[in-house]
């Protein structure tokens, strides 16, 4: 059975990922849109094995339906195909990737008119139609194309302050993973004082041997080079440019939840706007205590954007949303995360403050209380999986000597303990794990949560 998961598609290739299979979802995907009367679709691709090939199969199988089908004039990232929706007069669109999952993986994501992840209901709705018989191939048909990647580079150039990046002269390491941001950030910085040095810059569809996922271990590299060159930041994007992940000028890993922490404060401190804020149920404490800070609204929901998609769709108020792992949206532009947009934002914040990353952080911990943060992903049998809605039935009131002061079972169980510090379980929505998270004032704390974490899992 072919299932979308928080965000498309993705199976192994040549196991589930296989061109019977892209053909039967494309078109179970083709016969809805003609249902709802959408012709105009975006067809886009990443450096993964085989995408290309994949891609041109889902647009042969759109134009034998009838669809004013486009293909993507060449390899981009997940939040062209958006931007290409949303800005470039397409009614629905297509994106070949597995984005930062391990190079086994390919996947199919698709995107809603609005420039987002298509919401649970129309997943559902092309789930249902999936046809198991005989795959009926489609004829191939002449390539048609559509200019994206400069018309992206055109608007994001526009959203930027780039007379702020022409002021002062620093040194950005960007890590493209082996993905499609390669070359995009020193592109778009071309005429500011912002030079950028880049590495894993080529196609590579095994991605150096580590999933194209910006988490701490696979960015020693990114770490070596920043030390090496005595570079103010380092900047790294997964493989299909979707999520982001920071080194300060130190050569240390930068958390995705202080990310999420600068791009909400640039927001409301910077920007000046005001209206609701979302975020998924695995982000930050000190998100909670920014928003009653600046006295903004905060909603919780499941991990997932699109999540937070379908409550920006339902909610014009909502000026920023994101999520622990690295993908940030701010619907005034587009409601998806963009790897690269969330750089241009962070790159801001660091010039108007005056200020180095480390220093940054700092000072947020002096205003907000410190946060740190860890995760453990771990394959588990089923049964461990049993375990979670075990802990749901009945909980826990103490974990590790430490109280707990709510109960969150919105996605797997989160505790919350009198500190604001939390222990989350859930099953990837992805991957064949379970995922530990935990959050406390001091490292040694989220070190006995994680351990508690594995150990209710037994």
């Amino acid at each position: 059975m072919i299932k979308f998961g928080t965000d498309g598609w993705r199976a192994t290739i040549g196991k589930e990922f296989t061109f019977d299979n892209v053909v039967r979802v494309a078109r179970a995907h083709a016969s809805l849109l003609k249902e709802k009367g959408i012709k105009r679709v975006l067809v886009g691709y990443d450096w993964r094995f085989m995408s290309e090939h994949f891609a041109k199969l889902v647009y042969d199988t759109f134009k034998e339906e009838g669809l004013e089908a486009r293909l993507v004039g060449s390899a981009c990232t997940t939040p062209m195909v958006s931007f290409g929706v949303k800005y470039l007069g397409y009614e629905n669109g297509v994106m070949i990737t597995a984005s930062h999952n391990p190079p086994t993986y390919n996947g199919y994501k698709i995107k809603e008119s609005f420039g987002g992840s298509a919401t649970s209901e129309f997943v559902k709705e092309v789930e249902k139609r999936i046809n198991y018989g005989e795959v009926n191939y489609p004829k191939e048909f002449e390539p048609e194309y559509q200019e994206v990647r400069k018309h992206y580079v055109e608007k994001l150039r526009s959203l930027t302050n780039l007379d702020l990046l022409r002021e002062r002269e620093i040194l950005v390491v960007h890590d493209s993973m082996h993905g499609t941001t390669s070359g995009l950030l020193e592109y778009i910085l071309r005429d500011t004082r912002v030079s950028v040095i880049n590495i894993r810059k080529n196609r590579d569809p095994l991605f150096g041997g580590t999933p194209p996922e910006p988490i701490e271990k696979h960015v020693e590299i990114t770490k070596e080079k920043v030390r090496a060159l005595g570079a103010d930041l380092g900047i790294v994007n997964d493989g299909d440019g979707d999520r982001i992940a920071l080194i300060d000028e130190k050569g240390n890993y930068v958390n995705t939840q202080l990310i999420y922490v600068i791009l909400l404060l640039h927001l409301l401190k910077h920007k000046g706007k005001r209206g609701a804020v979302v975020k998924t149920v695995s982000t930050s404490y000190l998100v909670d205590r920014i928003c009653k800070a600046f006295g903004v609204e905060l909603i919780e929901v499941p991990v997932g954007f699109k999540n937070i998609n379908e409550l920006i769709l339902k909610r014009k108020d909502i000026i920023f949303g994101g999520e622990e792992s690295g993908g940030y949206g701010v619907p005034e532009y587009l409601p998806e995360r963009d790897g690269i947009f969330s750089a241009l934002s962070v790159l801001e914040y660091l010039f108007l403050e005056e200020k180095s990353l480390s220093e940054v952080i700092e000072k947020i911990f002096k205003e907000f209380g410190e946060a740190y943060y860890g995760r453990i992903d771990l394959e588990v049998e089923e049964k461990a999986k049993e375990r979670i809605k075990e802990l749901k039935e009945k909980p826990k009131e103490v974990i590790k000597n430490f109280k707990v002061r709510e109960l969150k079972t919105i996605d797997g169980i989160k505790f919350v303990f009198e500190d604001d510090s939390w222990l989350l379980m859930r099953p990837s929505g992805t991957e064949p794990l379970v995922r530990i998270y935990a959050e406390a004032p001091s490292k040694e704390k989220v070190r006995e949560l994680l351990e508690a974490g594995i150990e209710l899992l037994k």
